[in-house]
Order: structure tokens, then C-alpha cells, then sequence
């Protein structure tokens, strides 16, 4: 042992000097545009797939796991519980636990877990469930600070899937879309204490606005009962030098003043029938906004925000990008992305951004030969170390190359404790890849040796 205790120390400073690594705090990652700063990956791996670090059956739910200083947190159901549990990321063993009763019952069958994926800061740990239970706990010890009954607290109509979107910080505010009526759609809250700080969104911006894309010329007329929570995230940024959070909201897009809630834009985007929904984020490059639903044809819109933050102009819209729940990566002025409504006629894409234009479709690529590809579906992808990982609803692990001119595959693999619907994105922290499905969490090595 005193001869291998060298040789191991040696090996663990090696790893810290050449692998890039970074955490997963939050839905979508560190940056919020499912970005991975890692380097020193490995390029490719076999069709038995990359080594496999430890594996866990866990309860049910579509809500990705986050992870800061390997400590990993998973938010799932087992039985009547909501479960927030943190784990050793590198070995799969608990460190704490904190659960609640549920009575969550999914309207169209699908399961019954909470949706939202944990948000990290440096001492706390922050979940929104399914019911709208909204959950501030230590970090370090799973131990609870404060919680808040969002669904008795505000007048929030019956979402059709459950809450989805998971709450954000900017500074010491905590953002969360809770679909409060009548002017309640987005809340603030302090962070540290749980109080509402402020609440914006909802008959005072939307009352006589245009619905932009419907047959007429029709103007909102706002109804009480109305949902206003999507299943997208809010998401924060900077432009013209000034901070919005842009909030794809049931009823279109909102762009706010964080700190105060002020309504600085509205535009309406919502498909004409009711049993329909906005889900994947936001993207923002520059000052322009990219937003985009799978229903009905709703189709995507580019805008661009003026500088006075306040109004904003339609770059492009159009059918080349129908997201249905899983949010883009952006890269040089292309987006890579996974169009379309359900599993059958879901492609991937890659659109450029300015122009809405189709710079390839893998999908209709393939049809051109005698070869049939194999289906991700509605799949999701992370950009890490200059390469596209992709997991596939059905649990089909792929490597893209970042190529804007051709579908290129570099590898596939398909994990066989996975099933479908993994709908649940991949995250990548300190070169662990984590998949989860319905009931498995697998974590995978791809560090380069």
C-alpha cells in the first residue's frame, strides 16, 4: 500500500492538472445554455458504450439531476414521497435525504414525479414540485430553511403536466414561475427567508395585445382561469448592458427587470388550440431572442430587442424549428436541436440562427440512402469540448461532430438499462456523464486516460 499511495496521488494530481472540469448546478448547466466548459474528453467510444461508473434504480420523474463539488442531487418520487436526495457523484452513495408527502396524479398518464431540476448555489439547494411545493434546503446537509405552498399561496390554474419549470437565482432573488393569476405568472423571492419580494405577469401586460400568428385580428382578452405557467425555465441575461430575464410563458414571451419585475415587453406566441404548451427555454445570442413551440404548427421566431430594452423587432418566423421540450445549443450562428411534436416525426436539425434556414436535417439526409438511421426522437444534447452529446428518448446514447454542413455521427451507443422516455436531459460535471430514465441513473466515465 505505501507503494501504490505515490503512484495514485500522482495519478489524481495528473487528472487535476489536464482535465478541464466544471460543475452542473442548475437546469441546463453552469451557463444555462447546456454549454460545458470540460475539455480533455474522450473523442469517441465503442459500441459497448463508455465505462460505466456506478448505476442506481431510483424513483419516478423527468427532473435531470444537478451536481456542485460532487455532491449530486436527484429530485424523484418513491411512492407517495417527493425525494430531494443528494449523493457522492463519484460513487452513488447517499449522503442525505429530505421527502414530503405528494398526491400528484398526471391528468394524461404520464408518471407521477416531479418535473423541475434542482437548483444549486453555494449553500443551498432549491426543488419546485409537481404540485407547486417550492423547497429551500442546506446543502451540506439536506436540512429544510423554508418552503412554500406556491398552488395555496397564489390563485394558480391546474397545469396539464404538473409544475415544469424550475426556479433561477439572480443575486439574492429567487425566481419562479408559478402561473399565479391574475398578475402573479412570475413571482421573486428572497432567497435566504422564502418572502415574496414581488410578482409580475399577467392581465396588466397581456389585456389587448395582439395574438400575434392566429387567424383574425384578434386582441387578448384575458380570462381568470387561464394557465400562465409554461414548462420552460426563465432565463437571465445581458443585453444592451442592462439585465432581463425573458420568461417563455403559457401566453408568449416576457421580458423583466429581475430585480423589480417590471414588464419591459411582452409578444404573444401560443398555438390556437387550448391543449398546448410552450417548453423549452429560450435562446439568446446578442440582442436576439430565438423562441419556438412544436404545436400546431406555432413553429419559431427570432426577435431582436431595441435598445431602449422596451420594444423589438421579428427577425424571421417560420416552421424549420418546432421544439417541443428540449432546449437548442447554439454555436457560431447555428442552432442544433431536435424539431418536431412527437417521437415518429421528431428530426435533427441544424438551423442558423439569423435566418431560420435549414443548414442540415439528419433525418431527411438519411432518406436519401438505402440506410435507415438510427432514431433518437425527441432527443437532447449538451455541447462539451467541441462536440455534441446527444441522448435519445429511447436511451440511445450519440457523438456529433459540430458541423454546420453535414449531420456527422462520430459514435452511438445504446445503454441497455435505459428505456423509453428518457426525457430527462444529459449533464456533464468533472467528466462524469449522468442519464437518467423513468427509474435508473447511470453515471459514465469520459475522462481521457
Amino acid at each position: 500500500m505505501s507503494r501504490l499511495f505515490p503512484i495514485l496521488a500522482l495519478s489524481f494530481y495528473w487528472l487535476l492538472a489536464n482535465v478541464s472540469a466544471a460543475d452542473w448546478p442548475e437546469f441546463l448547466g453552469p451557463t444555462r445554455n447546456a454549454i460545458s466548459s470540460e475539455t480533455n474528453l474522450i473523442k469517441s467510444w465503442s459500441s459497448s458504450g463508455p465505462p460505466l461508473v456506478w448505476e442506481k434504480e431510483i424513483g419516478t420523474g423527468y427532473s435531470a439531476p444537478s451536481l456542485l463539488s460532487n455532491r449530486l442531487v436527484l429530485f424523484h418520487r418513491v411512492g407517495d414521497q417527493e425525494v430531494i436526495e443528494a449523493l457522492n457523484a463519484l460513487t452513488g452513495k447517499p449522503a442525505w435525504k429530505h421527502s414530503y408527502p405528494t398526491k400528484f396524479i398526471d391528468p394524461f398518464g404520464y408518471n407521477n414525479g416531479p418535473r423541475g431540476s434542482p437548483l444549486l448555489s453555494s449553500n443551498r439547494c432549491f426543488t419546485f414540485g409537481a404540485e407547486g411545493r417550492l423547497v429551500c434546503l442546506a446543502l451540506d446537509s439536506g436540512k429544510l430553511i423554508w418552503e412554500r405552498n406556491t398552488a395555496a399561496d397564489w390563485t394558480v390554474p391546474e397545469a396539464f403536466f404538473g409544475v415544469g419549470s424550475s426556479p433561477v437565482l439572480e443575486g439574492r432573488l429567487l425566481l419562479v414561475m408559478v402561473g399565479g393569476q391574475t398578475n402573479s405568472g412570475m413571482v421573486a423571492l428572497d432567497s435566504e427567508t422564502g418572502k415574496t419580494v414581488w410578482e409580475s405577469v399577467g392581465q396588466k401586460n397581456w389585456e389587448n395585445a395582439p395574438m400575434l400568428g392566429w387567424v383574425g385580428d384578434r386582441k387578448v382578452q384575458w380570462k381568470k382561469f387561464d394557465k400562465q405557467a409554461s414548462y420552460a425555465t426563465p432565463v437571465l441575461a445581458t443585453i444592451h448592458g442592462r439585465r432581463i430575464a425573458l420568461c417563455l410563458m403559457r401566453q408568449g414571451l416576457v421580458g423583466l427587470n429581475p430585480t423589480s419585475g417590471e414588464v419591459l415587453f411582452s409578444r404573444w406566441f401560443r398555438a390556437q388550440v387550448d391543449e398546448s404548451v410552450n417548453a423549452a427555454n429560450p435562446v439568446v445570442v446578442g440582442n436576439r431572442v430565438l423562441f419556438s413551440s412544436a404545436y400546431y404548427r406555432s413553429g419559431a421566431v427570432v426577435i431582436e430587442i431595441n435598445p431602449d430594452c422596451r420594444s423589438f423587432k421579428e427577425i424571421w418566423k417560420g416552421l424549420s424549428l418546432e421544439l417541443h421540450w428540449t432546449t437548442p445549443v447554439h454555436h457560431q450562428g447555428f442552432v442544433y436541436a431536435f424539431s418536431g411534436r412527437n417521437e415518429p416525426d421528431a428530426r435533427f436539425k441544424c438551423v442558423e440562427f439569423d435566418t431560420g434556414t435549414i443548414a442540415w436535417d439528419r433525418d431527411e439526409s438519411w432518406r436519401k440512402t438505402t440506410k435507415q438511421p438510427d432514431v433518437y426522437g425527441r432527443g437532447s444534447a449538451i455541447l462539451a469540448d467541441g462536440r455534441l452529446i446527444v441522448l435519445g428518448e429511447g436511451g440511445l446514447l450519440g457523438m456529433f461532430k459540430l458541423n454546420p454542413k453535414a449531420a456527422e455521427e462520430i459514435c452511438r451507443f445504446q445503454a441497455p438499462q435505459l428505456h423509453y422516455p428518457c426525457w430527462a436531459g444529459p449533464i456533464l460535471a468533472n467528466g462524469l456523464l449522468f442519464l437518467r430514465s423513468e427509474n435508473r441513473l447511470l453515471c459514465y466515465d469520459l475522462r481521457a486516460k
